[in-house]
């Protein structure tokens, strides 16, 4: 039946404009940019799931393009052209071609096998490091907790007792490959570094495995891909790949003592007036600046921050005491023995802080530590660690019968900045 005349322009309307989105869609590829671009793949892992994703894309598009045209001339071929078309009597019905069933039977066996194919090669060779490479790869524990990541080098051991730990950012060698095991403290979580490798999940009372391959140095976004509370979107890590000299220093910096600053005693008393601050829940901690050359800035992060106060510091050294930071952090070197919570003796050699959320700066570090639940709802830091029947007290104090919260540790924005310049002190 022929449209009308206001329906053909419609029509030919709404199909310029899809043309065009698909023109615009097709054309720019600003979809596949990004730090969590799976299409970006800089590593022998994701280039392999990446190849299995292109060969399934092509196949099925083949097929649509078959069907499609198949459909299009069906319809064209046999539309209704005029009222007595419209209303003649159906042909004559029958059960079909048995040589086109059975030659689509046939085709869609084909198609399943040239994707099965690669499919299973693919899988073979993500699941473990190759067997001619395991002599030479790096192994490392990662652990998901609520709502952050620790990172855990056994083969790196420290002078005095255990080994290497760090929090949030993965220091890896390029050109390498590197065996992560993973685990869970709690629930489920899921380990993913889309240019690296595909997501694997972190199972409780399960071991599992992943390894990946950081092609060149580099500098990568990773994120917990598993619902798993009320901040699992911002379950955040990095990934650093350094070429071996650079990783073999970092380990050696890594594995020393908490930096301490010297303070002048004789120096007039501290007197501080910091800028206050003023931001929205949820608001982002990340700067444009940052991402123009985040492995430069990474490698910036390493050395002291210019202009420290030593006076400041240390008093933000005497606060980190007194404010029961120490219950729940580890300093090596310095006061804090806790396990609950992340390793910060190197903590201002991170580039990230809050679980991979905000860039690690003065700014973003006070405004963490004045107010944390502003910034990542129902954390730990803010509500308190679960320690079996009873609960480690945290910003606030939960009352074990009834639930209920009363505020436990207060941090003003003085006291703020002093613990903001001690963090930051820790390369």
């Amino acid at each position: 039946m022929r449209l009308p005349a206001p329906s053909r322009i419609a029509f030919r309307q709404l199909a310029a404009l899809s043309l065009a989105s698909l023109a615009s869609f097709l054309g720019g590829w600003s979809w596949i940019e990004g730090p969590q671009s799976t299409f970006d793949t800089q590593g022998p892992v994701a280039k392999s799931q990446l190849d299995v994703f292109y060969t399934t894309v092509w196949v099925t598009g083949i097929i649509f393009v078959v069907v499609a045209g198949v459909l299009t001339y069906a319809t064209l071929k046999f539309r209704a052209r005029n009222e007595s078309d419209a209303h003649a009597e159906p042909p004559a019905q029958s059960h079909g071609n048995p040589f086109i069933e059975l030659g689509l039977i046939a085709a869609s066996v084909f198609a399943l096998v040239i994707i099965a194919v690669p499919t299973l090669r693919a899988i073979w060779y993500t699941y473990d490091v190759p067997e001619a490479e395991k002599a030479n790869a790096y192994e490392v524990n990662a652990t998901g907790l609520q709502w952050w990541f620790r990172f855990d080098y056994p083969s790196e051991g420290l002078d005095n007792s255990g080994h290497l730990v760090t929090g949030n950012e993965l220091v890896i060698p390029a050109n390498r490959p590197v065996r992560i095991n993973l685990r869970t403290a709690d629930v489920i979580h899921s380990f993913w570094v889309p240019k690296l490798a595909g997501k694997v999940d972190m199972l409780p009372n399960r071991g599992n495995h992943l390894w990946l391959q950081a092609d060149q140095p580099g500098y990568f976004w990773g994120q917990c891909a598993e619902f798993c509370g009320e901040d699992h979107a911002v379950m955040r890590f990095r990934v650093i790949a350094l070429e071996a000299k650079d990783f073999a220093e970092w380990v050696a910096q890594q594995k020393q003592p908490a930096r301490t600053v010297a303070t002048n005693l004789t120096a007039e008393p501290l007197r501080i007036q910091p800028a206050s601050l003023t931001f929205k829940r949820n608001a982002p901690g990340w700067s444009q600046e940052f991402d123009l050359n985040p492995l430069e800035n990474w490698k910036q992060k390493q050395f002291p921050e210019k202009d420290e106060n030593p006076a400041l510091i240390a008093h933000g050294r005497k606060l980190f005491q007194e404010k029961s930071c120490i219950s729940c952090h580890t300093v090596r070197g310095h006061e804090g023995v806790g396990t609950t919570a992340p390793d910060l003796t190197h903590v201002g050699a991170r580039t990230t802080i809050a679980g991979g959320l905000l860039e690690n700066n003065e700014a973003n570090l006070r405004r963490w530590i004045i107010d944390p639940n502003n910034v990542k709802p129902g954390n730990k830091m803010y509500v308190g660690v679960p320690l079996g029947a009873s609960v480690m007290p945290g910003y606030m104090l939960r009352d074990a019968k009834t639930g209920h919260l009363t505020p436990n540790i207060k941090i003003d924005n003085s006291e703020g900045a002093a613990l903001a310049a001690y963090l930051l002190s820790l390369k």
